[in-house]
């Protein structure tokens, strides 16, 4: 087959694809990402978040100072910028009821960033906009009726009979079940084009910090903004598409009397988190299992066959699952790049992670087969069995 690039156009340069689909598997088309125009470096945070919401209590301050260098994140992208916090000086101050203020934020800025990353997908494929049959819209930051998904396909300039789900208020494991279910509406539709589409924001989360809400600091050092999109489909047209990936087999579980684990609840003030300290536990305690279920389906045996795209929830997520796992170090080095680069961007990041293995994969000959995982509310866990169709 003859080298093409990553819009399915001749080039000598580039690797060329060796790999054959399996007939009638969904495939990963193409992927885009979108942020926000506000960048903060890590080391910069702590003295504007205490700026913009006047607080003076140090005890706080070195907590924050402490737990932002733990999570390993070096920058993130923002929507909160200072002209929001002079229109809405509300924002940062304790008790206000906020929820219109928040929303109205947050579903602007969550839909232009959904469009900016599916514009620069499709942008990627190198097909119509006319030829996308379905959406799947993924977001824990917006609420509105009609939703998200259907001012997308509108801005987009989608038909409008392409056939929309929109999936609300996942959290973290949100991309990988739009993944799951962009592969069974393209698997159970022939010749159709999905397009999955995340965007998330913390504005709804955002206030001052409070020692009565240790998981508002944690969320402050953590987590950012950003959105991505990928197009998935079955039996790729030569020479004008190129599959990287190949969703082999997916698997949605949870861990029965853990829903109070990770706790989110609206409010008039935003959306309040809990959680809870034995989250790392729990998910190491099972993780084995899961995993090994999925590559039976593979005949797999070896952990360190398999190439890792894990959701990076946080630092101490990723190195009890390499430590439980004996991983190589550079086995979750995309999932911590990623953590590093961008932060959390719950449903996003994902994403991110398999555009950085894209890259490496693209670079070397490794393994053939993979795990895309991401845990969260539940305690859910989302896993998704793939085979790069690279070299």
């Amino acid at each position: 087959m003859q080298g093409t690039d990553l819009n399915g156009n001749g080039n000598p340069n580039c690797v060329p694809n060796k790999r054959v689909h399996t007939p009638g598997k969904a495939t990963v088309l193409a992927l885009g990402k979108a942020f926000p125009n506000q960048v903060i470096p890590q080391e910069f945070l702590v003295e504007g978040y205490f700026r913009d919401t006047k607080c003076e209590d140090s005890a706080i301050k070195e907590k924050l100072e402490r737990l932002c260098k733990a999570t390993t994140v070096k920058t993130r992208y923002t929507v909160m910028s200072k002209e929001i916090l002079d229109k809405y000086p509300e924002l940062a101050t304790e008790g206000s009821p906020t929820i219109r203020q928040r929303l109205d934020i947050a579903n602007t800025a969550v839909l232009e960033m959904a469009v900016d990353a599916s514009l620069a997908c499709i942008k990627e494929w190198g097909r119509p906009v006319s030829d996308i049959t379905h959406v799947v819209y993924v977001s824990s930051s917006e609420i509105r009726l009609p939703g998200g998904d259907l001012y997308l396909a509108s801005q987009l300039g989608l038909r409008n009979d392409v056939g929309r789900v929109m999936l609300y208020f996942l959290g973290c494991y949100g991309g990988v079940t739009g993944l799951r279910v962009a592969k069974d509406l393209a698997e159970n539709n022939p010749g159709s084009r999905v397009l999955l589409t995340t965007s998330e924001t913390t504005i709804l989360g955002y206030r001052p910090p409070n020692m009565a809400r240790p998981y508002d600091l944690v969320g402050a050092a953590l987590f950012g903004d950003g959105a991505a999109a990928v197009i998935v489909g079955t039996s790729p047209l030569e020479g004008v598409e190129t599959p990287f990936m190949e969703l082999n087999y997916a698997v949605q579980q949870f861990l029965p009397g853990t829903h109070n684990i990770i706790d989110g609840r609206l409010s008039e003030e935003g959306i309040n988190f809990k959680l809870g300290r034995d989250l790392p536990q729990k998910i190491e305690d099972h993780i084995e299992g899961f995993c090994k279920m999925l590559m039976e389906k593979a005949n797999l045996k070896e952990f360190n066959d398999l190439f890792w795209a894990v959701h990076p929830g946080g630092p101490a997520i990723l190195n009890r699952l390499e430590s439980n796992l004996s991983l190589r170090a550079e086995k979750l080095q995309c999932s911590r790049k990623a953590l590093m680069d961008y932060g959390n961007v719950s449903s996003n990041t994902i994403f991110y992670v398999m555009d950085y293995m894209r890259e490496e994969l693209k670079r070397d000959e490794g393994e053939e087969w993979g795990l895309l995982l991401a845990f969260g509310p539940g305690i859910t866990f989302e896993g998704i069995l793939v085979r790069s169709l690279l070299h």
